[in-house]
């Protein structure tokens, strides 16, 4: 992962504070540095944190120096990526699948989130 990178780096020590304490949504790349379709999904990942900066958080925990937070979600198989807004899980998906996935993914979360926010008067 390039240092500019816009995907930040969380662990099991920094996962409450970087993701469950966030303002915004925050979509989580569980990977591994062994894994195939992880290497395939992270310059995705990478390019939707570009498109989405602002609005959602980007981040990506590996699994295998993290076990404590995929193993309390469940995770058994990578790559696993995660929208969290808060301690609610939004939305995810399992595996490879096309950039534009992701995107309704992320737009049908952020109309979501939009639609309950009150009215400023």
């Amino acid at each position: 992962m390039a240092e500019n990178s816009l995907v930040h780096v969380v662990t099991d020590d920094s996962f409450e504070t970087d993701v469950l304490e966030s303002s915004l949504p925050v979509f989580v790349d569980f990977w591994a540095p062994w894994c195939g379709p992880c290497r395939m999904v992270a310059p995705v990942v990478e390019e939707l944190a570009g498109e989405y900066s602002g609005r959602i958080k980007f981040a990506k925990m590996n699994t295998d120096d993290n076990p404590g937070v995929a193993g309390a979600l469940g995770i058994q198989s990578i790559p696993t990526l995660v929208l969290f807004q808060g301690t609610k899980v939004l939305d995810y998906q399992i595996g490879v699948v096309p950039k534009e996935v992701f995107r309704k993914m992320f737009d049908n979360a952020l109309a979501g989130l939009a639609a309950k926010e009150p009215e400023v008067q």
